[in-house]
């Protein structure tokens, strides 16, 4: 499927959602290390689990209103909610302020409205997308982010600690940019909203019949035996890939320290940001050919040994000392997050129904939203058990969800048998 042929919803999001990303990715990835330094580890680890929480709650929702009030609408409420999250951020981050506490806050609120967004994003690429060109749209959206990846961190590593409000006001300004781009030449793509007698309908229920119309649908998807072990393969496994930018710059921070690479001298936080953008290169230059290469193999496998992958990616940075194990690390780290990529919202996509996409997206996205609620545990775990030890749970852990995707492909290709 050719760029020119593309749906206008499509290039707008492209561009757009390239200049939030890159901002977004100045700031994201050290967060941990800015919130334990001013209030502590084991507060940022509980403060990151309360936040992650009401971000669960809020894609729930997302999902329910994407198909029912609009993709272009939720997505617009979600961008407007961010810009305003991270300018209380950098109000809390000025000098004259200085709360930690008020930055937390504007990142939680950011937090809760960017999961409003994925439900609604990733369900209108399946309304104006044929099936057979899907996965490609995907791997391409996913191939920006992580361009945005390479070139985010290496920028925040320099000016997040230096110009920390400036680079906070520069979300916003892109979340603006965001949201007048899809104002101006969006167009709603929700099937329901094609039938306005619906949609007037759905407008005059009550909040408290579309939150219980939303728990009944919800119990319907969750009684889908493989999308549930979907769901729950995927939480397990985001314990290993979440702690990019959870332990991993502790770790680097703490243990690795500032290290000479390249013949340059780099401090820990410097160093970090070299780590992600190694990551975002190679997912940003192999997604394509990657994907290619695993629609090849059947998925249960794919699924499987990118977990397994994931597995010895973290044993091997759990025992590195210095900043070569780290990056041998990172590249299989890479690699076992491009081996499924595409193949997720795929799989998604072929199990839900035509008027529940997005409620299908939205329950999928549960694999990140409570991923990331107990993935600050594992901070917490490091400082009991250390990091040796924390990084061999989660390990562990990685290897299981690999054969509980087994499990759920072999059963998912009984059930295609079957039909």
């Amino acid at each position: 499927m050719k760029f020119r042929t593309w749906d206008i919803n499509l290039k707008v999001r492209l561009f757009g959602e390239a200049l939030l990303d890159i901002s977004f990715w100045m700031v994201f990835p050290f967060l941990t290390i800015y919130f334990s330094e001013s209030i502590g580890r084991e507060l940022t680890s509980l403060l990151l689990i309360i936040s992650q929480v009401l971000a669960v709650f809020t894609a729930l929702l997302g999902g329910y209103f994407a198909d029912n009030f609009g993709r272009k609408r939720m997505m617009s409420i979600s961008v407007i909610g961010e810009g305003f999250g991270f300018l209380v951020f950098a109000i809390g981050a000025l000098h004259v302020v200085d709360s930690p506490y008020l930055s937390f806050a504007g990142f939680a609120i950011a937090s809760v409205f960017m999961a409003f967004y994925q439900p609604a994003s990733q369900a209108m690429i399946a309304d104006v997308v044929p099936p057979e060109h899907r996965t490609h749209i995907y791997s391409v959206f996913y191939m920006m982010i992580n361009i945005a990846v390479v070139i985010g961190p290496i920028l925040g590593s320099v000016l997040f600690y230096n110009f920390t409000t400036e680079t906070l006001l520069a979300i916003v300004c892109a979340d603006l940019l965001l949201l007048f781009l899809l104002q101006k030449f969006g167009h709603e793509t929700a099937p329901l909203l094609v039938n306005p007698d619906l949609q007037k309908e759905v407008v005059r229920k009550s909040i408290g019949a579309v939150l219980l119309e939303q728990l009944k649908n919800y119990k319907v998807i969750f009684k889908d035996k493989i999308f549930f072990l979907y769901i729950i393969a995927g939480i397990i496994v985001s314990q290993s890939f979440m702690q990019l930018d959870l332990l991993f710059p502790l770790y680097i921070k703490e243990v690795i320290g500032a290290s000479n690479l390249f013949a340059f001298h780099f401090t820990g936080e410097q160093l970090f940001g070299v780590i992600v953008s190694i990551n975002g290169f190679f997912v940003a230059a192999l997604t394509v050919v990657v994907t290619r290469w695993m629609s090849h193999f059947r998925e249960k496998f794919v699924f499987m040994n990118s977990s397994f992958l994931y597995a010895v990616a973290i044993f091997l940075f759990g025992i590195s000392t210095g900043p070569w194990g780290a990056i041998c690390a990172i590249i299989l780290f890479s690699f076992a997050e491009l081996m499924t990529v595409g193949l997720q919202q795929t799989f998604v996509s072929q199990l839900a129904p035509e008027d529940k996409r997005a409620m299908y997206f939205s329950a999928a996205g549960l694999r990140y939203t409570l991923g990331k609620v107990i993935a600050p545990l594992a901070i917490t775990l490091s400082t009991l058990i250390g990091y040796t030890g924390t990084f061999t749970i989660i390990g562990v852990l990685a290897l299981v969800s690999g054969l509980i995707y087994y499990y759920m492909y072999s059963e998912f290709e009984k059930q295609r048998k079957v039909s």
